[in-house]
């Protein structure tokens, strides 16, 4: 095999936010355990795309012995992987686990952002969807209609006291973590809830820690591949629950 260009990743910088990953068209790199890799080398043109999404530098290209770049294979791969993302997409069947079943919930109604006189062990919940997991929920479930949603990691509502008075209150929320789940899937997904249930806007809540971030260009991805304009808020929060920033 003759030397060539090829990504090298430093695991010691990578946090594991994906940055990379959505900007691999040919589907060479994948969070493995909480770390970015190159999944089969001969699916890295060596181009660098990925390079400059990384906000940790944690990417660079070197030259070293390696099998050569494969475009049919790309190809192949990139087919696979739709064809997996579509299957989960689909709706699940009703001989499925019950608890998949869409529900609206019925909460007390309270305006996100607001606060409530009563102590915090007597005040109910404020869920209003069911199911919350981003791999559960499918984009024709009724409650995303029309909706301001909510993208939270799934470490805030332990952090945050107030997470459902602040944030939660009169929004359907889909909750998963940038750094641990598949993030193509998660992508594909909400793309679609953005594209087929009209949502007003997207509201995100995540942690301070760098593998959250990737929470950012995740949705930012998938307003981009819905094709709609839909207006975006941040929100994060630090490890000792109160809020930092909100842009």
């Amino acid at each position: 095999m003759p030397e060539r260009k090829i990504i090298e990743i430093d695991e010691e910088k990578c946090t594991g936010c994906g940055a990379c990953v959505t900007k691999c068209a040919e589907g060479a790199l994948q969070i493995v355990n909480g770390k970015a890799k190159v999944v089969n080398e001969v699916f890295c043109d060596g181009l660098g795309a990925c390079i400059g999404e990384c906000p940790e530098g944690a990417l660079r290209i070197v030259e070293r012995v390696a099998p050569g770049f494969d475009e049919d294979a790309v190809k192949r791969h990139i087919l696979e992987d739709e064809r997996e993302h579509a299957e989960m997409l689909e709706e699940p069947q009703a001989c499925g686990c019950p608890g998949h079943a869409p529900v609206e919930l019925k909460t007390l109604g309270h305006k996100a952002g607001g606060s409530v006189e009563s102590k915090s062990e007597d005040l109910p919940p404020e869920l209003i969807n069911w199911p919350v997991q981003w791999k559960l929920v499918q984009p024709s479930m009724p409650f995303f209609k029309g909706q301001e949603v909510l993208v939270a990691a799934d470490c805030v509502p332990f952090a945050m006291r107030d997470f459902h008075g602040k944030f939660l209150a009169g929004r359907p929320v889909i909750i998963g973590c940038p750094k641990l789940d598949e993030q193509k899937a998660y992508l594909d997904k909400l793309a679609n809830v953005i594209k087929g249930s009209g949502l007003k806007s997207i509201q995100i809540v995540h942690m301070e820690v760098p593998c959250c971030f990737g929470l950012e260009k995740l949705v930012d991805e998938a307003v981009r591949k819905s094709g709609r304009r839909v207006p975006v808020k941040i929100a994060v929060v630090g490890i000792k629950g109160e809020v930092l920033n909100e842009t």
